[in-house]
């Protein structure tokens, strides 16, 4: 027997990502994009903690035009990885990023003259004409130039030979809410700087704006091209933006019983003894805590075991936390466990998630620690696509 130290087994708690699923979330939601308007498919904090590698993957089996990112160390990975699809970095750039962006065709956002100066320069010296993104700032104040400042940067950056401008994009602030007033009123701010663009024959390849919630529910903002994140991980971002059938999650996250313990009457469970039974009862230990990314809560929420809810006793620690299963007697040691997902008629989502975290679900798909092993389901995916899945499958905390 072989006890090498990259063949032990896997612990007893894991992520599933359901590649197959993903691939049909991208399918129904480019069917109900209009002709012309193309996909940016946000990869970035590992896809939201789906793996950026296999996502980016599928998203350019699919149809992306490119792919979204937040810093150069998640850009670098997908060059490194082979993928060459255009890559867009959101946000800002230190100036020692650039010649790393003009090197390995990494586009960037720009929100200042002095960015587009340093970077042209760059271009320069590499004897490239590159391509650049720039993020008007309509309301959110978070990065980009204000719309009623950006036509002089525009003007500015079409002055810059090394540079060529091929898209102009702002961001919503709010977009999956019933009250769309202020995003109606960021996309009035957007087509105003957009008409001045078009008084003054300045044009650019791709115009946008929408997210999922943009996507979903403001139409008449799609422009050129939509930058869809956490809708193509099968998660609508709000309670109240609209739905496409059949769009599912891609994330699970699940576990096995790890130990059992029958209770006494006045038996207490857990550190601080926060939770004391009243009557006889079962209680399974699920292997899986608040270092895994699961909320640290007390008597709070739920699992499910043999299509059951359980309901969670005393407090979450760091490794491990207690649900009572007294009402499933047929419960055993290693029964799986989902702490997240679907089991039978019932189910946990991420956003049943979020309540306990106090958060949103954004959060929760990017807050699963990488110790939890990453386990890929595929079935119907291209040779190449299956390839590149089958060598990350089960692989051990490579949270790819």
């Amino acid at each position: 027997m072989q006890l090498e130290s990259n063949a032990f087994p896997s612990r007893p708690a894991w992520i599933e990502i359901d590649l197959d699923q993903l691939r049909r979330n991208l399918q129904l939601i480019r069917r109900e994009l209009p002709s012309g308007v193309q996909l940016l498919a946000v990869v970035k904090d590992e896809a939201y903690g789906h793996g950026a590698v296999d996502v980016a993957r599928v998203a350019l089996e699919e149809g992306a035009w490119g792919l979204g990112v937040s810093t150069l160390e998640e850009a670098m990975a997908l060059r490194d990885a082979g993928i060459r699809a255009p890559l867009l970095l959101l946000g800002e750039r230190q100036p020692e990023e650039l010649p790393w962006c003009v090197a390995h065709n990494v586009t960037i956002c720009i929100n200042q003259p002095s960015t587009a100066i340093a970077l042209a320069k760059v271009a320069a010296r590499q004897n490239k004409c590159v391509p650049v993104h720039i993020k008007i700032n309509t309301g959110m104040n978070r990065y980009g130039v204000r719309w009623d400042n950006a036509i002089e940067l525009i003007e500015f950056i079409g002055s810059l030979k090394s540079l060529h401008l091929e898209g102009v994009l702002s961001h919503f602030a709010q977009s999956d809410e019933a009250d769309k007033t202020f995003a109606n009123l960021q996309t009035a701010r957007f087509n105003q700087v957009l008409g001045t663009m078009a008084e003054r024959g300045l044009r650019v390849q791709y115009r946008h704006m929408c997210n999922s919630g943009g996507f979903l529910d403001l139409p008449h903002a799609h422009f050129d091209m939509v930058r869809i994140g956490i809708l193509m991980y099968g998660v609508f971002p709000s309670a109240v933006c609209r739905r496409i059938a059949g769009i599912q999650p891609v994330m699970s996250v699940k576990a096995r019983i790890a130990g059992l313990q029958n209770l006494n009457p006045g038996d207490v469970v857990g550190y601080g003894m926060r939770y004391t039974a009243r009557s006889h009862r079962r209680i399974a230990i699920v292997p899986l805590g608040y270092a895994d990314g699961y909320p640290r809560i007390v008597n709070q929420g739920h699992v499910l075991i043999h299509a059951k809810r359980a309901p969670i006793v005393g407090g979450v620690t760091m490794d491990a936390f207690m649900v009572d299963v007294t009402d499933i007697p047929e419960v055993r040691l290693w029964d799986e466990v989902v702490v997240m997902g679907r089991q039978g008629a019932e189910q946990i989502t991420v956003h049943d998630i979020a309540r306990l975290k106090n958060s949103v679900s954004y959060d929760v798909l990017a807050g699963w620690r990488p110790r939890l092993p990453r386990k890929r389901l595929f079935t119907g995916l291209t040779p190449h696509q299956a390839q590149g899945a089958t060598v990350l499958e089960g692989a051990h905390g490579t949270g790819q």
